[in-house]
């Protein structure tokens, strides 16, 4: 089920009128029918055939299942923020500095494996897009300032991002959910310098390749407008 909007834009070839349906209502108003009629390759509807409750129950149940994706269940401990209002949605969490794997494009020089990287804190917008900063410590609180994040593909926090065979997940709980943004980043390969400029002091080539068999060095991060978390937090 889709709206007018998105279908304009994801309509790419002729399509024609499958089927329709029809509802009835008695001169009082009391009394209601709905039914469906085929439409064949020529336009000329068929037959009418009532619509029962269970085929509408049906309907809503497979479509809830496939299209729902309203994350609900226990909140995450790294969940800082969320918004689930329709056309509003917003989430922002953070990771705590680890190791992750990294893919790059061959000519980047720089082999895919596993490398330390900060704290990262990202916000996840309405329509798909996503942000990401980077912070020091462990756990941010409100004042904790942010930082350029020192990756590839990141343009002033905004994420380039690709294409990777990442199904949805189905029903999904918070936890699944936020698992399921971070792999639309991680998994993506890293291929180019956002706005054509270091995120950090260095070289991010050689910072990167620095930070395989160290942690990553705090001193190369760069502050971001005296941003703060609870800037984000609104």
């Amino acid at each position: 089920m889709t709206n007018s909007n998105q279908l304009t834009r994801e309509i790419s070839s002729v399509i024609y009128p499958k089927a329709v349906l029809i509802a009835y209502v008695s001169e009082d108003e009391k009394k209601h029918f709905l039914e469906m009629r085929a439409i064949d390759k020529k336009g000329n509807m068929g037959e009418g055939r009532p619509v029962t409750l269970e085929f509408m129950n049906d309907l809503v149940r497979n479509y809830s299942e496939v299209h729902d994706g309203t994350p609900c269940g226990m909140l995450p401990s790294n969940l800082l923020y969320c918004d689930t209002r329709k056309g509003s949605e917003r989430y922002v969490w953070y990771n705590p500095p680890q190791r992750r794997m990294m893919y790059f494009v061959e000519s980047l020089k720089i082999e895919n494996a596993e490398y330390n990287v900060p704290g990262v804190i990202y916000e996840s917008k309405e329509g798909g897009g996503m942000n990401v900063y980077a912070f020091k410590g462990e756990v941010p609180t409100p004042e904790t300032k942010l930082y350029a994040a020192p990756f590839f593909n990141v343009t002033s926090a905004n994420v380039c991002m690709g294409n990777p065979k990442i199904e949805s997940p189905r029903q999904p709980t918070f936890g699944t959910f936020l698992e399921y943004l971070e792999k639309r980043f991680w998994l993506t390969e890293f291929s180019h310098l956002g706005g054509g400029r270091n995120p950090t002091k260095s070289n991010l080539v050689l910072v990167t390749k620095a930070a395989r068999d160290k942690p990553f060095n705090l001193n190369e991060l760069i502050p971001l407008n005296n941003l703060k978390l609870k800037d984000l937090l609104i």
